[in-house]
């Protein structure tokens, strides 16, 4: 798959996710991008644990909201709040995680296993900013998905069990790659949608767990 199209490619299957209504918290990155891929009808309340309760569109250079040092999404890029949004105090906003009123949080990965837990915040020995609000998010939120590449300058990022230390475990219910829809069972991790450009042999070759296909293996493809 062309490098350039990769992560449009899962926004945009991420965006299925989602119906109208939803409160919902986008992690930094590829996240970020898939109110852009919304189906017809959907709007969301973004939730952004540094306080804005219907985040709006990052502004770009020119627009009149951009104030870079002045309202910030997480990965410190500028924000905006869409009409009838707010701004909180953390301890209200992390009060809203933590009290199972986000729908679903969308996250990168550094590693994901099939046991749910998820590692994206440190590489030991590199400096790193901090965890942030993934930790919460990803126990406090009714689904925690991972949207990200399947490999790494392609080495696996989806274990049997994660290497590096977890932000989480046992939180993840979905895992969305370029390559296909991964869902967390009790029973290790279920192919159900793949990307017709690669093969179930091309997925498991990928990934360094134990995959069970679904009898009715889909395409993540309309």
């Amino acid at each position: 798959m062309d490098k350039s199209l990769i992560k449009g490619f899962i926004a945009k299957r991420c965006a299925k996710e989602l119906k109208d209504g939803d409160v919902v918290n986008l992690g930094i990155g590829l996240p970020t991008l898939i109110p852009a891929y919304l189906p017809e009808g959907v709007e969301l309340v973004i939730h952004a644990e540094l306080g804005i309760i219907g985040a709006g569109a990052n502004p770009k250079p020119g627009d009149d909201n951009y104030l870079p040092y002045h309202v910030t999404d997480a990965g410190g890029a500028p924000a905006s709040v869409s009409f009838e949004g707010s701004f909180t105090d953390s301890a209200t906003n992390f009060g809203l995680i933590r009290g199972g009123h986000v729908d679903a949080c969308f996250l990168g990965a550094l590693e994901v296993d099939a046991e749910g837990s998820l590692a994206n915040w440190i590489i030991p020995g590199k400096k790193m900013p901090g965890m942030g609000g993934a930790m919460d998010l990803c126990t406090g939120a009714k689904h925690c998905i991972i949207c990200m590449e399947h490999t790494a300058k392609g080495n696996p990022k989806i274990f049997e069990k994660c290497r590096l230390p977890l932000t989480a475990s046992h939180c993840v219910t979905k895992i969305i790659t370029e390559m296909c829809v991964l869902e967390v069972t009790p029973n290790g991790l279920l192919m159900t949608e793949i990307n017709p450009e690669f093969t179930v042999e091309d997925v498991k070759a990928a990934t360094a767990a134990p995959i069970t296909v679904a009898e009715n293996l889909k395409s993540m493809i309309d």
